[in-house]
């Protein structure tokens, strides 16, 4: 069983990668649904809103300091190589670094930049914002599967 420094670690990993699950499945589940009902200009505005907000400290305290406990663990499993959790600590250290982390940084960036650079009235953000809502929730997707499965890995290696 996982003790000591090693136990909180692991639960600390739990609340990260779930609170950041649960951040992203707002957005798969309502957010995205909502903004879509929008006319694109409105909604555009209303995204380009939503992802200056979002680079603010309390979500990136979150999200960055989950991805970086994500890592520790990694390192820390790897280092001392527990005789329990071993697996479930490392796989949910890889879903929570690629599957959230890099996504955001792979996928979900470039597309908030391109939106970023577009007036929320001109007719290349209204070509652009049906497409965008469409590539960026099914990618979202995967990001709040992975977190959430990183969260359940970390659970599961503490049983």
């Amino acid at each position: 069983m996982i003790e000591g420094p090693y136990f909180v670690l692991t639960v600390l990993g739990v609340l990260g990668t779930g609170l950041v699950a649960g951040v992203f499945c707002g957005f798969s589940t309502f957010v995205m649904r909502g903004l879509a009902a929008l006319p694109p200009a409105q909604g555009t505005a209303a995204m380009q809103a939503i992802n200056v907000a979002a680079v603010t400290p309390p979500f990136m305290v979150l999200f960055v300091g989950s991805a970086l406990l994500c890592a520790v663990l990694a390192v820390v499993t790897f280092v001392l190589w527990p005789d329990a959790g071993t697996v479930e600590l490392l796989l949910g250290s890889g879903l929570h670094l690629v599957g959230s982390f890099g996504l955001t940084i792979a996928v979900h960036v470039p597309r908030n930049d391109a939106l970023a650079r577009l007036r929320p009235d001109s007719a290349e953000a209204a070509a652009y914002w049906p497409r965008y809502i469409r590539e960026w929730t099914a990618w979202n997707h995967v990001r709040t599967a992975a977190s959430a499965g990183a969260a359940m890995s970390y659970i599961a290696a503490l049983t």
